[in-house]
């Protein structure tokens, strides 16, 4: 059984309730929401929040009743591994064993359905721990990435034995994009953190891993939202 999930929080520092904003004509957690309940491999789909009014929509739209998240959870210092395993144990006692949690960021509207199939391929074909989405960063800290020494001297994040003149042969490195999380329901249970097993990287384009914690990245996510509706994008 594949139980999709998002957790929403009713505050946000940087966009005061931005999970419930409207963007492109609905709720921004609809976005991710319809994509669970469209998406024909999940089979059940669970909201995690603190707001009474986002619980209420999502159970009218045919979430699991897991009640409201414990206040323990609700602060904006709490992460996403103890928010996730509150849920697979809420979930777990309504409907049994679930054998993967696959997790949705509500502020990253612009995945698409087939990314939630690609990185559940990914997790079935490698079998890891957990599947995370990632992007290429934009800056790699063997090239241009800097940051001061004692005397305020800049110098390379990560320096290298021999200087890189480009970026193409710098390491590879990925950026977390918070969007797009696909966890083995043993390792949910018994690790503490992201890190602690084998964690592999679904790679999405740049442009749809952008998510919104700031009312400039509104913006711009409906900018491209709407571009995609008139079917540029």
């Amino acid at each position: 059984m594949i139980l999709g999930h998002i957790g929403v929080r009713k505050g946000s520092k940087g966009l005061p309730g931005k999970n419930f904003k409207l963007i492109c004509g609905k709720p921004l957690v609809d976005w991710s929401l319809e994509q669970l309940f469209d998406h024909p491999e999940i089979d059940v789909v669970v909201v995690s929040t603190d707001d009474e009014e986002i619980f209420k929509h999502a159970v009218s739209k045919g979430a699991l009743a897991i009640g409201l998240r414990p206040d323990y959870l609700a602060t904006d210092g709490v992460g996403k591994w103890d928010v996730w395993q509150h849920s697979l144990a809420a979930s777990e006692s309504l409907i049994g064993r679930v054998d993967i949690f696959l997790d949705l960021d509500a502020t990253s509207p612009l995945r698409i359905s087939s990314d939630i199939t690609n990185a559940l391929d990914l997790y079935q074909t490698e079998k890891p721990d957990m599947v995370m989405s990632c992007c290429e960063a934009r800056k790699n800290p063997y090239f241009n990435l800097v940051e001061p020494d004692k005397s305020g001297a800049l110098n390379i994040s990560k320096p290298l034995p021999s200087i890189v003149l480009a970026r193409q042969v710098a390491p590879t490195v990925y950026e977390h994009a918070a969007s797009t999380y696909v966890i083995k329901r043993d390792y949910l249970k018994a690790a503490k953190s992201l890190y602690e097993g084998r964690v592999i990287p679904f790679i999405m384009d740049a442009e749809r891993c952008l998510d919104i914690d700031t009312p400039f990245d509104f913006k711009l996510v409906e900018f491209l939202l709407n571009d995609r509706l008139k079917g540029n994008i």
